[in-house]
């Protein structure tokens, strides 16, 4: 990777075009699980995405694995979705973007606060 495709974030792009080309060969119920996955895990994300490449890599992954083993969606991740990219994502209590930018808002106006009284 150089420093201009990390910039544009094209390697972002590349390696997403590539897992959805690996998701279109899975079976539909599959499928939809990889569409409900990305949604509960993007909320997870930093500003670029670039933390949860590894994380969509392997949880695409499993399910190419257990689309080829004949393991229906159910047997594999169960009726909570959620909870499965949770953990995946570092489990409950793991920092969201919403976290993230309301710690930052809070430093802010702490800081401006703190300029004001002082």
């Amino acid at each position: 990777m150089n420093f201009w495709e990390t910039i544009t974030g094209s390697d972002l792009t590349r390696e997403y075009k590539a897992f959805e080309v690996r998701a279109q060969a899975l079976p539909a119920d599959h499928r939809a699980a990889w569409e409900e996955i990305k949604c509960h895990l993007f909320p997870y994300g930093d500003f670029t995405g670039r933390n949860l490449m590894p994380i969509l890599d392997s949880a695409l992954g499993l399910l190419e694995e257990t689309a080829a083993d004949g393991q229906s969606i159910h047997e594999v991740l169960g009726d909570d979705v959620k909870g499965f990219c949770t953990a995946m994502a570092g489990g409950e209590g793991a920092r969201s973007y919403r976290d993230r930018w309301r710690e930052q808002l809070n430093r802010n106006v702490a800081r401006k606060l703190n300029r004001l009284g002082g």
